[in-house]
C-alpha cells in the first residue's frame, strides 16, 4: 500500500495555506491517528471519517492509519479537513485513483453525506492563488465556492458518489443514498435588502449635507443632540448614498462574511456597503474581534468597505472605543491570540451618535436637563480625545421643528443625493489615482502639502488654528480632506477659502456640549 495525499486549506484569518494531507496505512493493531497540531474538532474527525466511510460502502482499513497535516507546525482547525483526510485513506487503501492536485474542503456526516463548512470563499481564494484551481466542496457551499474566478468547483452531497467519481469500485457503493437537501452554514446574508430613504428624515438640513460630505469622500462623523432628533435614523441612510462595491472590494467584504458566520452564507458578491450597529454592550472580542482559538473577525471587520454605527456612543466602554483607533489610522486589524495571530481588514466610515447628557435634555426645549456638568464630564468622557481628534464632522443636531413635520415628504431623496456622491468620488478616483487612493478620507499629509498643495492664503485659517492650538496636526490635514470633499461636490479644481472655512465649521460644529 502506497501514501496516499490530497490537499486542503487552514484559514488564519482570512489568509490561507494550502495542507498536505498524507495518509499511511500501517502493519499494526487497529488505530487512527492525526499529526500536524490539530484541534479538538479535527481530532473529532477520526469517528466521523470511519463511520462515513462504512455507510458510504468502503470502510477504512482495520489496520493503523496515520493521518499526518503537512506543515506540521501550522495549526489547523475545525471539521473542514473531513474530506481531505478521507480520501487520502482511501487513496492509500488503494480504493481510490490518486487525488493528487485536487483541495477537497468538506465535513462528513456519520451516514456518508457531506455538510457545508464556513468560510469556504476565502479558502478557495487561498487554493486557487496558490495554484490549486480543482477544488471539492458539499453542494451546499458550491454556489459560494464558484464566485472565486478561475476555480473549477465540483460540488458532491454524499462520500459514495464523491468516492465513485474517483475510481472506487461501485459495486459495494451506497449509490442510492439521497440525503436531503443540507442548508450553508450560517454566514451573512446574500439577499441585500434596500438601505431606508432620506426623504423619511423630516428637517435636518444641516445634517442631511453632512451626511452627503461624509458620503462623498469617505469621512467619519459624531451626531450630537437629544433623544428623537434623528441621529440613528441619519445614520442608518448613510449605506444607502454609497457607490456599490467594485470586483475587489466586493470579494473582500463577502470573503469576510463568509468567515464571520452571522446569518445565511453568501452565494453572490456583496455588492452593497455593510451596514454594522453592534449594541452598547458589546466586548471589545466582539467589536474588534476574538474569541476562542485563532481569533474570528468582529462587527469592525464586517464594517469593511461600509459603516460601522454606534448608536449611543457614551455608553460603550472606553477601552472599546479606544480600540477602534488603530482601525480608523489604518484600515485593518492584527489581532493576537495565544492560539496565533489573525489579520483582518477593518476599513470603515465610523459614526457616533450621543445626547448631549446622561439625561438627554441639555439642548431640548422646554425640558431641564438634571445632569451636573461633573455628570456630562464623565458622560463624554469615555469618548477620548485621540477618539474624536480621528472622527472628520462633529456635529450637532437639533430637535425637529413643527415646521419641518408640515414639509414632511418634500425632502430629497436618498437617489438624487447619491447621484451627487457618485460624481464626486470620480472626480476623486481621477485626481488620485496617481496615489494610489480613491477617496479624500485616504489621502495622507505629505500628499494633502504636497502633490495637493493649495494656493498661498487658502489654509489662512486653518493655519491660524493650529498656531493656537484649536487644532492638532491631524485635526488640520482632516479639514483639508473636508475641503477637497466640498470642492468635489462643488465641481470645482481645487478648495477655496469658502470650502476651508465650511470644513472647519463642520469639523468644529458645536457637536461637544
Amino acid at each position: 500500500m502506497a501514501v496516499g495525499r490530497s490537499y486542503g486549506v487552514a484559514l488564519v484569518g482570512l489568509n490561507g495555506y494550502i495542507v498536505e494531507v498524507e495518509a499511511d496505512i500501517g502493519q499494526t493493531l487497529p488505530a487512527f491517528v492525526i499529526l500536524g497540531l490539530p484541534d479538538a474538532a479535527l481530532n473529532e474527525a477520526k469517528e466521523r471519517i470511519r463511520s462515513a466511510a462504512r455507510n458510504s460502502g468502503i470502510p477504512l482499513s482495520r489496520r493503523k492509519i496515520t493521518a499526518n497535516l503537512i506543515p506540521a507546525s501550522l495549526p489547523k482547525r475545525g471539521s473542514g479537513f473531513d474530506l481531505a483526510i478521507a480520501m487520502a485513506a482511501f487513496q492509500a487503501a488503494e480504493d481510490v485513483r490518486s487525488t493528487s492536485g485536487t483541495v477537497f474542503i468538506a465535513e462528513l456526516g456519520l451516514d456518508g453525506r457531506l455538510r457545508p463548512v464556513r468560510g469556504i470563499l476565502p479558502a478557495v481564494m487561498a487554493a486557487v492563488n496558490a495554484g490549486y484551481p480543482d477544488i471539492v466542496v458539499a453542494e451546499a457551499n458550491a454556489a459560494e465556492a464558484r464566485l472565486v474566478p478561475g476555480a473549477h468547483v465540483r460540488g458532491y452531497t454524499t462520500l459514495a458518489r464523491l468516492a465513485y467519481d474517483f475510481g472506487a469500485d461501485p459495486k459495494e457503493l451506497a449509490l442510492d443514498f439521497d440525503p436531503p437537501a443540507e442548508d450553508a452554514p450560517e454566514g451573512d446574508g446574500c439577499t441585500e435588502a434596500l438601505p431606508p430613504d432620506l426623504s423619511d428624515v423630516s428637517g435636518q438640513s444641516e445634517a442631511r449635507q453632512a451626511l452627503e460630505v461624509a458620503a462623498a469622500g469617505g469621512h467619519h462623523m459624531l451626531l450630537t443632540g437629544p433623544p428623537g432628533a434623528g441621529k440613528t435614523m441619519l445614520a442608518e441612510r448613510l449605506p444607502g448614498l454609497l457607490p456599490d462595491l467594485g470586483d475587489t472590494a466586493a470579494m473582500e467584504v463577502t470573503a469576510i462574511h463568509s468567515l464571520a458566520a452571522v446569518r445565511s452564507s453568501p452565494v453572490t458578491l456583496i455588492r452593497r456597503p455593510p451596514f454594522e450597529s453592534p449594541h452598547h454592550s458589546a466586548t471589545a472580542a466582539a467589536i474588534i474581534g476574538g474569541g476562542s482559538g485563532l481569533p474570528r473577525p468582529g462587527a469592525a471587520s464586517r464594517a469593511h468597505r461600509g459603516v460601522l454605527f454606534l448608536d449611543e456612543t457614551p455608553e460603550f466602554e472606553r477601552r472599546v472605543l479606544d480600540a477602534l483607533r488603530q482601525p480608523l489610522e489604518n484600515g485593518a486589524l492584527v489581532i493576537h491570540r495565544s492560539a496565533g495571530t489573525a489579520a483582518y481588514p477593518a476599513r470603515f466610515q465610523l459614526v457616533l451618535a450621543a445626547n448631549p447628557c446622561p439625561c438627554g435634555n441639555a439642548s431640548g426645549k422646554g425640558k431641564d436637563c438634571t445632569c451636573t456638568p461633573l455628570m456630562r464630564r464623565r458622560y463624554f468622557g469615555r469618548m477620548s480625545g485621540p477618539l474624536l481628534d480621528r472622527v472628520d464632522i462633529q456635529l450637532q443636531v437639533d430637535r425637529v421643528s413643527m415646521a419641518d413635520f408640515g414639509h414632511s415628504g418634500t425632502e430629497e431623496s436618498t437617489s438624487d443625493m447619491a447621484l451627487r456622491v457618485m460624481a464626486a468620488r470620480q472626480r476623486q478616483v481621477d485626481r488620485l489615482r496617481e496615489y494610489g487612493f480613491e477617496t479624500n478620507a485616504q489621502v495622507p499629509g505629505r500628499v494633502l502639502r504636497g502633490g495637493l498643495r493649495l494656493q498661498p492664503g487658502t489654509t489662512r485659517i486653518l493655519d491660524t488654528a493650529l498656531e493656537r492650538g484649536i487644532l492638532t496636526a491631524r485635526g488640520y490635514d482632516r479639514v483639508l480632506r473636508l475641503a477637497w470633499t466640498l470642492a468635489d461636490l462643488d465641481h470645482a479644481d481645487a478648495p477655496a477659502p469658502d470650502h476651508v472655512g465650511q470644513a472647519l465649521g463642520l469639523r468644529q460644529a458645536n457637536a461637544m456640549p
